[in-house]
């Protein structure tokens, strides 16, 4: 009853507006810019009773040092590069550059030299433009200093003149782009690179490494992405995990949008559950641990299919574990409502519905398809599927005739049934992962 009294409800992230350096007994120190989670009303007004996300320390805080922590606004015009203006010629980019003020810039694509960019600076009064020298899959102007990516060199110039006539001191946005750091910074998503300390790479996806780190003496998992367009399009994926909090969805901490985009989320000690299967067998995991991580999954898939939203890619690999044995989903961030793939996505056929292939149509009931492989995986303690069959086109001629895998060594009877539903031809006939979820209780 207190808490529905008060105004913020428990559960809810709050980011600190100020500093807290003295406090008194019983309240917590914060700087600004930490996260709490809100646990109760404090009988102390205006107070509530905290835990600091970082140290997991409990105690008081003063609400009107607080602000709520905001979803991200899924805008398009969300840009990393707010001072990117695509292929516009040299004199548009002085028209663009008036009033002439002394460090103003932005960077165009280079029209005479295509795969080439341009950096337009404005200082006294004129605009010089600096042709950006793309070899060697880095960036140069001066041969002397290179860079992986557009953000990394504007970050560099704005801090060291090196051999241009002025730093860039203030971009000129292209017209209704958003900048990404002020918006991460206003809705509290936005973490300090200083506080971060880099440890060990434990993975390396598609787009970019996987390193162990530590924020604020938490331990974090920290996803580098170097290359500027497929940072950008993470970036709107980001955002959909600012909105999604969900106990067996893996947790977004931050991002700090400089050297690529560093996507923080809490560190996963136990690594994938395909691995944590493989490497420990049945003799270490009993039956009752496997029902257990099958539920896990299916209560973070029931949280996405009641916001609408698709994984496309769910499979042991990408389902990770706590210390505390709780399975977790992650590379949620790639869901799109209801999504149709474009002709380059690279599908994982072993996983993917059969109408997924033929109409590249994804929906909750394709990702339900892909849970029942998972459970396969699960039970078979992580072996990989259609383990008789040589090639992917075999697989997928197969399963369109109506194959399906056999129950895997010693799988209880009612979880091969659940399998079964799930790999029903007609996706109207499968099962919602609401409904899996009860029969799996």
């Amino acid at each position: 009853r207190r808490l529905a009294e008060m105004s913020w409800s428990a559960g809810t992230q709050w980011v600190a507006k100020r500093a807290h350096t003295k406090p008194k007994p019983g309240e917590l120190a914060y700087h600004k810019g930490e996260m709490f989670t809100i646990l109760d009303v404090s009988p102390k007004k205006g107070y509530y009773k905290a835990k600091h996300n970082t140290t997991g320390e409990e105690g008081l805080v003063n609400s009107e040092h607080m602000c709520e922590r905001q979803a991200l606004r899924l805008v398009p015009c969300l840009s990393l590069m707010p001072w990117f203006h695509g292929k516009i010629s040299g004199p548009e980019a002085v028209c663009k550059l008036q009033p002439a003020e002394d460090g103003l810039f932005l960077v165009r694509e280079s029209i005479r030299h295509p795969g080439d960019y341009v950096l337009c600076v404005s200082v006294s009064g004129e605009v010089i433009h600096y042709r950006v020298i793309y070899q060697d899959n880095k960036l140069t102007i001066d041969n002397q200093e290179y860079f992986y990516n557009l953000i990394d060199m504007v970050e560099f110039y704005s801090k060291n003149k090196g051999s241009i006539a002025t730093t860039l001191l203030k971009p000129k946005p292209k017209q209704g782009a958003k900048s990404a750091e002020e918006e991460l910074s206003k809705s509290g998503w936005l973490l300090d690179i200083k506080k971060l300390q880099l440890g060990e790479k434990i993975g390396d996806g598609e787009f970019g490494a996987v390193y162990k780190g530590e924020y604020l003496g938490q331990q974090v998992a920290v996803k580098v992405i170097k290359c500027d367009v497929t940072a950008q399009s993470f970036l709107l994926e980001t955002a959909v995990m600012t909105k999604l909090q969900h106990k067996n969805l893996v947790r977004l901490l931050g991002v700090i949008p400089q050297k690529g985009l560093h996507i923080i989320t809490e560190l996963m000690k136990k690594g994938s559950l395909v691995n944590f299967l493989r490497t420990r067998g049945r003799s270490l995991v009993p039956a009752p641990q496997l029902l257990r991580f099958a539920l896990d999954v299916c209560e973070g898939m029931e949280y996405l299919e009641s916001k609408k939203l698709v994984h496309r890619d769910l499979a042991a690999r990408n389902v990770l574990v706590s210390d505390d044995i709780v399975a977790k989903i992650s590379d949620f961030g790639l869901t799109k409502a209801h999504a149709n793939l474009s002709d380059d996505a690279k599908l994982p056929i072993k996983w993917t519905a059969p109408e997924a292939l033929r109409k590249e149509k994804l929906s909750s009931k394709s990702d339900v398809w892909s849970y029942g492989v998972l459970l396969w995986e699960i039970f078979s303690y992580g072996r990989q599927p259609y383990p008789q069959d040589d090639s992917l086109r075999e697989v997928k001629e197969r399963v369109e005739q109506g194959y399906r895998m056999e129950a895997p060594e010693d799988c209880p009877p009612a979880l091969y049934a659940l399998m079964r539903a799930c790999w029903e031809q007609d996706p109207r006939r499968r099962p919602t992962f609401h409904k899996l979820r009860e029969k799996l209780e």
